[in-house]
């Protein structure tokens, strides 16, 4: 009986010791803001602050089914919405595409946080998404103009085999 409660003193130890060391390495760092021009394909981990230029409704689903399966069991939220944003800052813009719940906060004229975005390629071009380990956050309104001259969409990438 000694021994089965000097083992439960120990794990206590061990476990508070364990959650010391754990509440010492979580500790966040603070979010590195990118610029729009410094996109590239295929990255992700991307904090940008953004104006919203327009906004376009693409798709909006209500019951339709998936692959035998409905839409209802696939997303419990309600119907899927997905929209397309140009969005951008004083370095160039982007198509973001939001869905669901980010369509209602992608307003023309609005300013938003976008954090942990990533790069998506539709059709050989760039596009902005922020998924289920992002956030999309209404902020106060940003002082500067978008420049749609640079337009990152725009720019068709192909994918090239390289052989040696």
């Amino acid at each position: 009986m000694a021994t089965t409660a000097a083992a439960a003193a120990t794990s206590g130890t061990a476990a508070a010791a364990t959650s010391a060391t754990a509440a010492a390495t979580t500790e966040k760092k603070k979010p590195v803001f990118v610029k729009a021009e410094s996109l590239k394909p295929g990255t992700h981990g991307h904090n940008l602050t953004v104006k919203v230029v327009d906004s376009k409704t693409v798709k909006a689903t209500g019951g339709a089914s998936r692959g035998g399966r409905s839409s209802a069991s696939l997303n419990s939220r309600g119907p899927a919405r997905l929209a397309e944003c140009l969005v951008g800052d004083e370095t160039g813009s982007i198509l973001f595409t939001a869905r669901n719940e980010q369509v209602d906060m992608m307003k023309p004229g609005a300013t938003v946080i976008l954090r942990n975005a990533k790069i998506d390629m539709f059709k050989g071009s760039m596009r902005l998404a922020v998924d289920k380990w992002g956030r999309v956050e209404v902020t106060e309104p940003a002082d500067f103009d978008v420049n749609q001259e640079n337009n990152l969409s725009l720019v068709e990438y192909e994918l090239v085999n390289v052989e040696e």
